[in-house]
C-alpha cells in the first residue's frame, strides 16, 4: 500500500473515530438535563468524573500502566481543569436553567476554542481558509444566541461559553499528551489525579430531590460517567490525535443536530426554523474547515 493511501485511511479512520466519539457527547447535554434536578448540578459535574475516575483507576491497574512521568504531571493537570472540572460544572449549571437544545447551539463554538488552542499548545497552523471557516459557523451560532437573547447573553449562556472554553483547553492538551502517552490513559490519569477532589465532593453534594424520577437521572448519571467522561475520550483523543486537534475538532459542530433532535423526543423542545438554519450554515462549515489546509496535524 502506497504512503498516500495509507494517509487516507488513517484520515478516514480519524473521522470515523470522530464521529462516534461527537454521537457520544451530543447526547451528554439531554443526560446532564435528565441527571441535574434529582441529585443538583454541583453533584452531576462531580459525580460524572468520579464514578468515570474509579472506573479508570480499575483500567490502568488492570493493564499493569505505571504512573505517568513527572513532565507530563502538567498537561494532564490542564486536561483535568478543562474536561473534569470545567466543562462539567458549567455544562451542568447551565442544563439546570437552559433548555439541552438551546446548550447545544451554545457549546457549537467549542471547536473554534479547540482550533485555537491547538495552535496554542500542539503548534498546529490552520490556513486562512481554515479560519474564515471556523469563524464564520461560530459566528452564526453567536449572532443566534444574542438573537433568541433578546439583544444580550444571558449568565447560562456565559456558562456554557466557558464550558466551551474548558473543553477546547482539555480535548487540545489531551490530543498533544496522546502523542506521548495511549490516547486512553490521557482521560484514565486526569481523571485518577482528580478523584481526592471529584469523589467527596460528588458524595457531599448530591442532593437527591425526590419530587423528581430518580430512574431518568440515574440513567442520565449514568450514561455521562461511562460514556460521555470515559468511553467517549477514548476515540475523541485517539481521533485528535491522527487527524489532527483543528481537522477533527470541527465534527463538533455537527453536534448540535444530535443533540437538537434528541431533545426533541426526551423533553418535548421546540425545533425552529431559524434554528434549522443555523444548523444548515454550521453544517456547511463544517464540510468547509474539511478541506481546508492545516500544517503540522501530524
Amino acid at each position: 500500500m502506497s504512503r498516500n493511501n495509507i494517509l487516507i485511511k488513517q484520515q478516514l479512520q480519524a473521522y470515523l473515530l470522530g464521529l462516534l466519539a461527537v454521537t457520544a457527547f451530543a447526547l451528554t447535554l439531554p443526560a446532564t438535563k435528565l441527571a441535574v434536578p434529582f441529585f443538583g448540578f454541583t453533584a452531576v459535574g462531580f459525580g460524572r468524573a468520579a464514578v468515570a475516575g474509579i472506573l479508570s483507576l480499575i483500567l490502568l491497574k488492570v493493564t499493569g500502566s505505571i504512573f505517568p512521568r513527572f513532565r507530563h504531571i502538567k498537561g494532564l493537570v490542564i486536561v483535568a481543569l478543562g474536561v473534569v472540572f470545567g466543562f462539567p460544572i458549567l455544562s451542568a449549571y447551565g442544563m439546570k436553567y437552559a433548555p439541552a437544545s438551546h446548550g447545544a447551539i451554545i457549546i457549537g463554538v467549542l471547536p473554534l476554542f479547540t482550533a485555537i488552542f491547538g495552535v496554542l499548545l500542539a503548534k498546529e497552523r490552520p490556513s486562512l481558509e481554515y479560519w474564515l471557516a471556523g469563524v464564520a459557523g461560530s459566528s452564526s451560532i453567536i449572532i443566534y444566541s444574542l438573537y433568541i437573547g433578546q439583544g444580550s447573553l444571558q449568565l447560562t449562556d456565559l456558562a456554557l461559553l466557558f464550558a466551551a472554553l474548558s473543553g477546547g483547553i482539555g480535548y487540545a492538551e489531551g490530543a498533544r499528551l496522546a502523542k506521548e502517552l495511549s490516547s486512553w490513559r490521557v482521560i484514565c490519569y486526569a481523571l485518577v489525579i482528580s478523584l481526592p477532589i471529584t469523589l467527596p465532593l460528588a458524595i457531599t453534594t448530591a442532593e437527591m430531590n425526590s419530587s423528581y424520577n430518580s430512574l431518568s437521572s440515574w440513567l442520565g448519571l449514568g450514561y455521562l460517567s461511562f460514556i460521555s467522561m470515559f468511553l467517549g475520550f477514548f476515540a475523541w483523543y485517539k481521533a485528535l490525535k491522527m487527524g489532527g486537534i483543528a481537522k477533527i475538532g470541527q465534527l463538533q459542530l455537527l453536534q448540535p443536530f444530535i443533540t437538537i433532535f434528541v431533545s426533541y423526543f426526551l423533553f418535548d423542545e421546540s425545533i425552529s426554523t431559524t434554528m434549522i438554519l443555523v444548523l444548515i450554515v454550521v453544517l456547511l462549515c463544517v464540510n468547509w474547515t474539511r478541506t481546508a489546509r492545516v500544517i503540522g496535524n501530524r
